[in-house]
């Protein structure tokens, strides 16, 4: 079997194990959907096509920004905007945008939340009420719960803002992809860090206290991880043995991060 198209983060689906689907496109085109699962346990090939595309433009381009585009994408697309990064630099709420009004109004105006989540230690992060649990699962959490619901981005940011005091917001990769963390209790960390907020904040505290557990496909997690990337590395001919977060994990404990290979062309194949 052989496909090949300019890669995009894989799609994720929840289940009793996390099934993964690897959306290829002819340059901004979608081509075809190819369900990874099925390879765990097999040799597969990624062979780098040396074309990448920018996933905003189409433009062909030497070197990708962000997730795949180009640099002048990456300087004006509000998909790349600082308040991506930094949700509580969103001003749309004022009604002034920072890079595109109706884009903006689109994925900023619109419900978020304020989570944690447990990947290599807890984390708080922020993220749209739609992306619920695809977000989670992009990180390689294997524990997750709501913290705070509220109407807009900015405010989002401003709980997180708050709470990076107490906890992280960053994932430790390399341990995430060893699968080593500390059992704890999410809602514990929930009610403590409730403590720490404003009282004007408080009041978008969520009732929900499900704790979503998230398992991945892997066989065996590495011991050593070894990131690898197609411009050092263009023929990728190894044994899979699972996929957690936007990785593939290979027998021999080197990973590879489909999400940030976005816009590049490859030819996929397994035997």
């Amino acid at each position: 079997m052989k496909w090949t198209g300019n890669i995009r983060k894989m799609r994720t689906e929840l289940s009793e194990e996390v099934q993964y689907t690897l959306p290829l496109y002819d340059v901004i085109e979608p081509l075809e959907m190819v369900s990874m699962n099925q390879f765990i346990g097999q040799e597969i090939s990624l062979q780098f096509e040396n074309e990448i595309n920018c996933v905003v433009t189409g433009k062909r381009i030497k070197k990708a920004y962000g997730d795949g585009m180009s640099y002048d994408a990456f300087m004006s697309s509000p998909m790349a905007s600082p308040s991506i990064i930094r949700p509580e630099l969103s001003r749309i709420h004022e009604g002034i945008a920072l890079r595109d009004k109706e884009w903006e109004e689109k994925h900023h105006l619109t419900p978020h939340l304020v989570y944690l989540s447990l990947t290599s230690e807890v984390k708080v992060g922020v993220t749209r009420e739609t992306n619920i649990p695809y977000r989670w699962i992009d990180q390689g959490a294997v524990e997750a719960i709501v913290l705070a619901e509220v109407p807009y981005r900015q405010l989002a940011g401003a709980i997180e803002v708050a709470l990076k005091e107490y906890r992280s917001d960053k994932t430790n990769w390399r341990k995430m992809l060893k699968n080593e963390y500390e059992p704890t209790d999410l809602l514990d960390h929930k009610d403590e860090l409730i403590e720490y907020l404003d009282e004007d904040l408080q009041q978008f505290i969520s009732d929900n206290d499900e704790i979503t557990k998230i398992k991945y496909p892997v066989m065996s997690y590495p011991i050593k991880v070894t990131s690898m990337k197609l411009d050092k590395i263009p023929l990728i001919e190894k044994k899979l043995k699972g996929i957690k977060g936007q990785y593939l994990i290979f027998s021999d404990d080197t990973v590879f991060n489909m999400r940030s290979h976005s816009g590049y062309k490859v030819t996929l194949e397994a035997s």
